[in-house]
């Protein structure tokens, strides 16, 4: 039988990680602690996030296991001890989340994941959480912005031969979907997380024969219904020619070409040129695709320009976030033992406790502002963001497909104010604390300048 998420990745995890629960079962430490997930600061130009990874982060927590060729592994190591390890051999992750649905729209500082179980097992869980949640985060919030971008024209993702490993592949595809995208060119993914899968030709496709139209000819009598033709190989407009060409013949077999590639060259011009030559012809049907370096500044840059796209291929600058190619994501101890904790390194103050985060909605339903709070604190006009997924290391409700996180994703953009979706410079979203979280925050750093710093 195939092995659990997990099972599987038991072991992807820092070494520090171990060694630190193995001196929390040294020590007795079994009390419950509380992690909150949450990303620090904002990349250059950006004013929002969209969380994704949800999914694989629970399907990690509730099948955690570590194998006898895991434990084997541990031994060989001479790092445990056999204690630790007897502990490792029945470990089950027993805790509960709560964490914002994945689509939603959320801002600096506002956790985006709590965990509270047992500090062992709440703690070996933070390098996978911040792998998967940080990565899909990352890439959905990227592709947000090309969605915003694209000004309803439909996206699709062909990223995977660039992006970082087969995994991120993978990711990627997932968390453009859920951000907006209309679907990838990775057919596993498609296979996966049943996603609509599109696919041009190379130019390879076109050099390997003796004519650029044969090429076109061949592609088009065998993939009539998703005919998309590469025309850049040799010129543009020569190749708008030929395809021209095709669209006749296809017509005259009743079919219909759907759309020819631009993959070079200044887009906005040529897309004009295209346009305007296809529609000479009476193939006002035909759309065209633009690829090439695409991303949400190129993609505003060509429309602004009067391009004249239908739909664009989003490639290695959305898999890899170019721009912003990592957050500064953090799991960090907010509670244990019932005791709220805080971290007061210079820049990297934590918030305590276990959180709730409330959204305040202006007259027309649009997105206003956003108190983090203590949970189960009365906060005026509450809207609470952050929802219980898991108790008891089960799931506390049916997730949803990934298709109903995308139209989630749909309603909660919509309400965000047009300013905040800025692709430069856009003004920070209000985000404020609650008195309840303000008063206990500056009580915890005033015991703690008194308790290690020696401060009165």
């Amino acid at each position: 039988m195939e092995k659990s998420l997990g099972q599987r990745f038991a072991l992807l995890t820092d070494l520090y990680q171990l060694t630190m629960a193995a001196c929390y079962l040294d020590q007795d430490m079994h009390e419950e602690a509380t992690f909150s997930l949450f990303i620090r600061k904002y990349p250059p130009h950006r004013g929002y996030f969209v969380a994704a990874g949800l999914e694989e982060a629970l399907g990690y927590l509730k099948t955690l296991r570590f194998t006898a060729d895991d434990l084997a592994y541990l031994q060989s190591t001479g790092l445990f001890t056999g204690k630790f390890l007897d502990y490792l051999r029945g470990f089950r992750f027993t805790g509960e989340v709560h964490a914002l649905p994945e689509g939603s729209i959320f801002f600096k500082d506002e956790p985006v994941l709590e965990v509270s179980a047992p500090i062992i097992e709440a703690q070996l869980a933070e390098t996978f959480i911040i792998n998967g949640v940080s990565l899909q985060t990352l890439i959905a919030s990227k592709a947000a912005r090309s969605f915003y971008a694209a000004q309803g024209r439909p996206l699709i993702d062909f990223s995977l031969r660039r992006d970082q490993g087969t995994d991120a592949g993978l990711k990627a595809a997932r968390a453009s979907y859920l951000a907006g995208f209309q679907g990838t060119s990775n057919v596993l993914a498609g296979k996966i997380y049943n996603l609509p899968i599109f696919g041009t030709m190379a130019h390879s496709f076109i050099t390997s024969f003796p004519q650029e139209i044969e090429a076109f000819r061949v592609f088009a009598r065998i993939f009539p219904k998703i005919t998309t033709l590469l025309i850049d190989t040799y010129d543009n407009i020569h190749g708008a020619r030929k395809a021209v060409e095709v669209a006749r013949e296809m017509a005259a077999r009743g079919e219909r070409m759907s759309y020819v590639r631009l993959d070079s060259g200044d887009t906005a011009a040529i897309s004009r040129e295209v346009r305007k030559i296809l529609d000479d012809h009476g193939l006002e049907s035909v759309k065209i695709l633009a690829s090439g370096g695409f991303d949400e500044f190129k993609i505003a840059q060509v429309l602004a320009a009067g391009g004249q796209v239908d739909s664009f291929a989003v490639g290695t600058k959305m898999g890899v976030s170019a721009d912003a190619p990592y957050f500064d994501c953090a799991y960090k101890l907010v509670k244990y033992g019932g005791r709220p904790v805080m971290k007061l390194s210079t820049g990297k103050v934590t918030l305590v406790d276990q959180k709730q985060v409330h959204r305040h909605y202006d007259g027309q339903g649009r997105m206003l502002r956003d108190t983090i709070a203590l949970r189960g604190e009365a906060v005026p006009q509450p809207g609470p963001l952050l929802q219980q997924f898991m108790a008891g290391g089960r799931l506390t409700r049916e997730l949803p497909t990934l298709k109903e996180s995308r139209d989630f994703f749909h309603s909660q953009f919509a309400l965000l104010p047009e300013a905040y979706k800025a692709l430069e410079e856009p003004p920070p979203f209000p985000v404020d604390l609650s008195p309840g979280l303000r008063d206990l925050q500056a009580r915890v750093e005033r015991e703690i300048h008194h308790r290690e710093l020696g401060e009165s």
